[in-house]
């Protein structure tokens, strides 16, 4: 009987070049033995479910993130008494800027290469494939504050509620890059833990960076922190308000911006990615915040 061994996959650590792997059997060199795993991958972009129906791994990570999200949004509103636990608030502050993140990112994407959009509209508007971070960060926060205004919730205080819960299902999400092989992976490495995509949506047979699998455990660990931080402000409202968000732009601001040094992101600005310059603005504006709200509370 074969062993049930079907996450990880190890070569020697001079192998760069990956051979081509049949989808039905590989193997799994552990301590100089091979075995062999049947029916294995190591990412699947597409679940199949039956004849033509089938689920993209990335999709299906989004709406994992998306609960994960909600359950921390969710005690986070009831810790700070915007609402009860059982209130359907929370579900409506997730599903609404999530929607119009996933429009927004494809949007930004799009924009990003107006050549392949005037050549191809259609086709580069309804593909499943090509979501950009700060097109769905921009558009998420437009319909957060929008929802926020409009339910009448102090908005530095619904910033501070959202950015655990944010951060969280961004690190979430980024487990489906890892699963579909999207090209967000770095860049060639001869590390140990480097991974080939051979059947990614952007496969390549060296072994690389896995920088979703970064950039999770670091989102993770962001949420933490934000938690904790706004445990211990909570006291301190309302002259607290914002800090939590404004450590949310800087932390994962800064966290973007180092992922992308081993990253294959293009350089566009000034011998940095798209997201680095993005990165910037984020990590100024959230220091920008910080320092208008103790500047307030020193005047006070």
């Amino acid at each position: 009987m074969d062993p049930p061994l079907s996450l990880i996959r190890t070569y020697s650590p001079g192998n760069r070049d990956l051979p081509a792997l049949s989808p039905r059997t590989t193997r799994l060199t552990l301590c100089g033995g091979t075995v062999r795993v049947k029916d294995w991958r190591l990412v699947y972009p597409f679940i199949h479910i039956f004849g033509w129906f089938s689920i993209p791994t990335f999709g299906l990570m989004v709406a994992v993130a998306m609960v994960a999200a909600y359950y921390v949004l969710r005690a986070d509103m009831a810790r700070r008494g915007i609402a009860p636990k059982d209130s359907p608030l929370a579900e409506m502050f997730i599903a609404v800027p999530c929607l119009a993140g996933i429009v927004g990112a494809k949007l930004y994407h799009v924009l990003e290469t107006p050549r392949q959009l005037l050549a191809d509209p259609l086709g580069e508007l309804f593909s499943r494939y090509g979501l950009a971070w700060f097109g769905g960060l921009i558009a998420g926060v437009v319909a957060f504050v929008w929802l926020a205004r409009s339910k009448k919730i102090p908005l530095l205080e619904m910033m501070d509620a959202g950015s655990p819960a944010a951060a969280l299902g961004y690190g979430v999400g980024r487990i489906g890059c890892l699963l579909s092989g999207d090209g967000d992976y770095g860049k060639p490495t001869s590390l140990p833990w480097g991974i080939s995509f051979p059947h990614g949506l952007v496969p390549t047979t060296q072994r690389v960076q896995p920088t979703p699998i970064y950039e999770f455990f670091v989102a993770c660990l962001i949420a933490w922190i934000l938690w904790r931080i706004g445990a211990r402000l909570l006291p301190q409202r309302p002259a607290s308000r914002g800090l939590v968000f404004a450590a949310y732009l800087v932390l994962t601001g800064v966290a973007r911006f180092v992922v992308e040094f081993i990253r294959i992101n293009p350089r566009s600005f000034i011998g940095l990615t798209n997201a680095q310059a993005a990165s910037l603005l984020s990590v100024v504006v959230g220091l920008a915040i910080w320092l208008e709200i103790y500047r307030r509370s020193s005047a006070d």
